[in-house]
């Protein structure tokens, strides 16, 4: 856990961590109350921590939590001035026995998994981006806000508002704690995938700052995205969202030398590649996309497996990437899609094709200014051995991203060919 959990060992730790927001769920659900709740259940993680290790651990540690955070909620409901008000919306919620908490290791209604519900509710239309990532790292990931904020380079106070903000902005919408229904559902689904997509990603690859990947956050959302995956195995769109985040992190050991610099993935050396994540990671996109309905995220793990499979980068089977990356902008046409087709262009037909294709694209206004146009036509002019051009877009590259490894790359790619 990211919590001062006293002397609790690594296994009880990690059995809290999973447990939270599941807790948490619960609270919500009975109670309608996000920030009163989320500290409920920060009090009975403490008592836990305090606890356990002297008692032992109980039977149904979830619902030993459950209890006491239940009665921790109620003690607050109960010394708000809108006592008999807030009981009254509390009552309405749940079955008139509720105040009574269950016993720790009695089977209750509790005992079903709100983990998903719980994304559902972090990742509610009303809110922006950013704020959907922040309150699902801070409700369902466990994260302090501490944590979140040096992750996206803010200060603590700005990410501890933006997640306040986020929580009122449910409540003022009239967010209900329930999974939607029909296409609502799969609408919310989306939502839930693109941001525990969007948290990987920064893991990945940081947007800015001085280091090139942040593995709390990938191993993050991998785990969510596992957990994801136990509750709707089935789901085609789940299950490719986690085999593309297991087939992508396991080239995370090659991707910087020894000296801190970035590999590009033609130069990393495969065998340090994760191999048990790459096995993984392929049968799970080998069992998605036959059962469809096909999208964006089984594509992408179908070009990555591509990738993972290939013992040497001369081996990648590019015609294969590139008839894939055509899909892809079918399903979801976006800029950094078509850049990545441009380059498949470039491996399978040559760098003037690749060229030729990137011309295309230099009118969206989505990616003026951007650093990746600049290093796709540096990385295709160098293929067609326009050296001077290639330095010239390298070092504008160079200048324009924020992060700094990134930065330091393009930079000697430039140098290592004047």
């Amino acid at each position: 856990m990211r919590h001062p959990l006293g002397t609790l060992d690594r296994a009880a730790e990690d059995l809290l961590r999973e447990l939270a927001p599941q807790v948490l769920g619960v609270l919500v659900r009975r109670f309608g109350d996000f920030d009163m709740a989320e500290d409920a259940v920060q009090e009975s993680l403490l008592a836990a921590a305090t606890q356990w290790p002297r008692d032992g651990t109980p039977d149904n540690p979830r619902g030993w939590l459950i209890q006491v955070a239940s009665r921790r909620m109620i003690e607050q409901v109960r010394n708000e001035q809108a006592r008999r008000r807030r009981e009254a919306v509390v009552a309405q919620r749940e079955p008139a026995d509720r105040q009574s908490a269950p016993a720790a290791d009695a089977p209750t209604s509790t005992d079903r998994d709100d983990t998903l519900l719980l994304l559902f509710l972090c990742c509610h239309p009303a809110l922006s981006p950013a704020s959907r990532i922040a309150l699902t790292l801070r409700a369902v990931g466990g994260l302090t806000t501490a944590e979140i904020a040096r992750a996206f380079l803010v200060p603590e106070a700005t990410m501890a508002q933006r997640i306040s903000r986020a929580k009122q902005r449910i409540t003022a919408s009239g967010g209900r704690f329930r999974i939607p229904e029909g296409p609502d559902r799969a609408s919310a689904l989306g939502q839930v995938l693109h941001v525990l997509y969007l948290i990987f990603n920064e893991g990945h690859t940081s947007s800015g700052g001085t280091d090139l990947y942040r593995i709390e956050l990938s191993s993050e959302a991998i785990r969510l995205t596992r957990a994801v995956h136990a509750l709707l195995p089935d789901d085609s769109e789940v299950t490719g969202l986690l085999a593309l985040m297991l087939l992508t992190d396991a080239r995370r050991p090659a991707r910087i030398g020894p000296d801190g610099v970035l590999i590009s993935l033609a130069d990393q050396d495969r065998s340090r590649w994760d191999r048990a994540a790459i096995a993984e990671g392929i049968t799970l996109v080998t069992r998605a996309l036959p059962r469809g309905p096909l999208g964006p995220y089984q594509i992408q793990a179908a070009i990555a497996a591509v990738h993972d499979e290939a013992a040497t980068a001369a081996e990648t089977d590019w015609p294969q990437i590139l008839a894939l990356y055509q899909v892809l902008e079918r399903h979801s046409a976006n800029p950094v899609v078509s850049l990545n087709r441009v380059v498949a262009v470039a491996m399978v037909h040559g760098p003037l094709a690749g060229l030729a294709a990137l011309a295309e694209m230099d009118a969206d206004p989505r990616l003026a200014g951007h650093h990746r146009l600049d290093a796709t036509r540096a990385h295709l002019l160098e293929m067609a051995g326009d050296r001077p051009a290639a330095i010239a877009h390298y070092r504008a590259a160079a200048s324009r991203t924020a992060s700094l490894p990134e930065r330091h790359y393009l930079t000697l790619r430039a140098a290592r060919l004047s």
